[in-house]
């Protein structure tokens, strides 16, 4: 527990205040001593060339261990370099073992598949490590052992899991915090006197904003020198104190200014969350933990007019925003006491300045610091900003990826503005009922979990475990089936919504929707990092940019379109546009490979 405490904000804060006196690392404390893999590397003066050795003659022999053990396509590979190394005072030769990391390698590839593997057989035998050295002297600080306390890939089950659950937590109050907003509209266009589509302006804004935010704090996480607890508890704390001026707020103008900056400061749970997970889990098991933290997200914005929708017509419309303020704070809290730093390449930078405030050797040092001095502003904003651009318009499946996934998201967001033209005249339902409808989006997101980590589990797994890693293509098989339930959704509620026929009808085709949009979610935020490992991050946040733009204006235009066309030829229509979507998944599944042979982005 203590460590945890130390490694999170407020353990931060307490050593920065203390000057590093209580809440101390190991390097820290009295009598530590540098491992001697450092020494021997410190005080050597000739590098001996590197040469390789195989684990094979360590591994268990190919019986009960098969699934964690490498193919038989990748045993030929590499995992462990010696390196061997003169003492220049007694010319005595000293043999260290050293196992390349998982940042030696690029995610979702078979290399990182295979120095999983590997790793995970190597931590129970707590092996020490030793240090790269590189041709100008500088030792480069890594992980002591192969269990190493420090490395979040090592940390307990429990350990990860409440990490990841804060995460989830903290993510489910930002969404929720765009569409609790909802119950509110009416009496917002009474007291600040403005119509329809200007009272759904804060709740449009905030979903632009949390959109833009991505964009900026994704690549502020990835900076080796900042990581991701300072982005999470900087932005969370400004959205907790900026929640109370908002639910104060005396005009519309001031209103949705404020809006706006929520979404925004909410937004690093959307840009880094993921990639916290990341740092958390193995190949194989990060798609179960992105799968509970996209749920987050997914149901956030569903559960927000049910949280909020009973107590409005009688506390008034400033109570669904004191419900962000009261659902945020316990998440801040718990935020700032036990959400270490997870963040590989910081954890490894600060542990390099301990050493070197130790022993007074300035070549101690981190790769990170190394390949942070080449970082240019102009270079981060360009991959931020400009090549994702660059990408969509020059490769046509990232554009199908975007345009596709920012439809899905905006029918999403227009269900806040059908519902109540639906349940209302139609059914009689009241505020609160209808926030009780959108209930059906969390029976449906169980739905969707329950399927694809049965998928992952019963024939995924298993299935890399036996061939090794397949085409990326392979990732959108659930999809190719579910990808047709959007249509199938969206259809059926639109002819359904009708006083003569039971609402059980068209909250069901609501269900179908969710659910089939959950899955192929899953599928193509997969085949985005496996594809395209270069630009992921940055592929990503632009993602999410598109997704909360469209949702915007959806926002904005679901009413008239509603309003004009009816219910029926309005969900229709937008049902019509899901059909591009069946079209698109299956030309990518059927010709991925061949785009991405001829893309100068993609990994073929």
């Amino acid at each position: 527990m203590a460590d945890i405490i130390r490694d999170a904000p407020i353990g931060q804060l307490i050593r920065f205040v203390t000057r590093n006196k209580v809440l101390q690392y190991p390097e820290e404390k009295p009598g530590f001593q540098l491992p001697e893999s450092y020494n021997t590397a410190l005080n050597s003066s000739v590098a001996a060339p590197i040469k390789e050795k195989t684990l094979d003659s360590e591994s268990p022999s190919r019986t009960e261990s098969d699934a964690y053990l490498p193919p038989p396509t990748l045993e030929r590979k590499k995992t462990n370099e010696t390196i061997r190394s003169v003492n220049s005072k007694d010319d005595l030769e000293a043999t260290l073992t050293r196992t390349k990391s998982r940042e030696n390698t690029q995610q979702w590839t078979e290399d990182r598949l295979y120095i999983e593997r590997e790793l995970s057989l190597e931590r129970s035998k707590s092996v020490p490590l030793a240090p790269m050295k590189t041709g100008d002297g500088n030792v480069l600080v890594d992980w002591y052992t192969t269990d190493d306390p420090a490395n979040p890939q090592n940390w307990s089950n429990l350990k990860r899991g409440s990490v990841a659950l804060v995460i989830c937590l903290y993510t489910f109050a930002v969404y929720s915090g765009s569409a609790i907003y909802t119950s509110s509209t009416l009496e917002v266009m009474s007291v600040f006197n403005v119509g329809h589509i200007a009272a759904s302006l804060p709740l449009a804004l905030y979903v632009l904003a949390y959109g833009i935010g991505p964009l900026f704090f994704s690549p502020l996480s990835e900076i080796p020198l900042i990581g991701r607890n300072p982005v999470y508890a900087a932005t969370f704390s400004l959205f907790f104190i900026l929640s109370i001026p908002t639910a104060l707020a005396k005009s519309f103008a001031g209103l949705l200014v404020l809006r706006f900056l929520q979404g925004f400061l909410g937004s690093p749970c959307l840009a880094t969350g993921g990639a916290t997970m990341q740092d958390m889990y193995s190949m194989l098991k990060v798609p179960y933990a992105m799968t509970f933290w996209v749920s987050a997200a997914y149901c956030g914005p569903a559960l927000g007019p049910l949280l909020s929708g009973f107590a409005v017509p009688v506390k008034g419309w400033r109570w669904s925003l004191w419900e962000i303020v009261w659902i945020s704070a316990p998440v801040l809290i718990l935020m700032l006491l036990f959400v270490p730093e997870t963040s590989t390449p910081n954890i490894l930078l600060r542990r390099a300045a301990r050493l070197r405030k130790l022993t007074g050797d300035n070549r101690l040092m981190a790769q990170s610091e190394i390949t942070q001095k080449d970082l240019k502003p102009s270079a981060i904003a360009i991959d931020a900003l400009i090549k994702p651009l660059e990408i969509t318009i020059k490769d046509p499946a990232i554009a199908f990826v975007n345009i596709y996934s920012s439809i899905v998201y905006a029918i999403y967001y227009s269900f806040f503005e059908v519902f109540p033209l639906v349940y209302e005249p139609m059914y009689g339902f009241n505020i609160g009922q209808i926030g009780v409808v959108f209930l059906c989006v969390l029976v449906a997101c169980l739905i969707g979990i329950a399927t694809y980590t049965s998928y992952l589990y019963f024939y995924l797994i298993p299935n890399i475990n036996a061939h090794g890693m397949r085409a990326q293509e392979h990732r959108l098989v659930p999809a190719l089936i579910c990808v047709f339930g959007p249509v199938i959704g969206l259809f059926m509620f639109a002819w359904t919504a009708n006083p003569s026929i039971h609402w059980i009808a068209s909250v069901i085709g609501i269900t179908i929707y969710a659910a089939a949009a959950f899955v192929v979610f899953q599928c193509i935020f997969v085949y985005v990092p496996m594809s395209y490992p270069n630009y992921a991050a940055s592929l990503f946040a632009s993602n999410d940019f598109f997704r909360s733009s469209l949702a915007c204006a959806a926002i904005l235009f679901a009413r008239p379109l509603f309003d004009d066309l009816g219910v029926a030829r309005g969900t229709s229509l937008l049902g019509g546009l899901s059909v591009l979507g069946v079209l698109g998944m299956w030309a990518l599944w059927l010709m991925g490979a061949k785009l991405r042979a001829r893309s100068k982005f993609a990994v073929a």
